[in-house]
């Protein structure tokens, strides 16, 4: 396999194993934690730049196109069937997810936050593992 797409892999379940460790066990306090919200928010930024760097490359290796925007990434590989809509379209919100940490931080809602910790990092996994099982040699 790729090392690019090896090392992205490994950088997003690196984030997750940080986000998982601050916030299980810590669910009541996380709210007015500020340092535990800090530490997810910062891995959870680092998880969707890796996998908008793991689209990239995929897009690339494929000779796919050039996205235009970073969305785009998702899409791409959504009309390729390389991923499924639904995974194209929770990938894409991670993006907006991360515009708003980025960019305009103090706009960050919490529960949104929490909601990703406790419904979504299997989404990350997700494209991770079906990376592995068609780029695997």
């Amino acid at each position: 396999m790729d090392d690019v797409l090896l090392n992205k892999i490994a950088s997003i379940e690196k984030c997750l194993k940080r986000i998982k460790d601050e916030y299980i066990g810590h669910e009541k306090e996380f709210e007015t934690n500020f340092t535990k919200q800090d530490a997810i928010i910062l891995n959870l930024q680092r998880a969707c730049e890796a996998i908008i760097d793991l689209a990239a490359r995929l897009i690339r290796l494929n000779n796919l196109g050039i996205p235009q925007k970073t969305r785009e990434v998702f899409i791409i590989l959504e009309e390729s069937n390389i991923i499924d809509k639904n995974l194209s379209k929770k990938l894409q919100n991670m993006v907006g997810f991360r515009n708003i940490a980025v960019h305009d931080y103090k706009a960050l809602n919490i529960i949104i936050v929490k909601a990703i910790i406790e419904k979504n990092l299997n989404d990350f996994l997700e494209f991770t593992k079906l990376v592995i099982e068609k780029h695997s040699k």
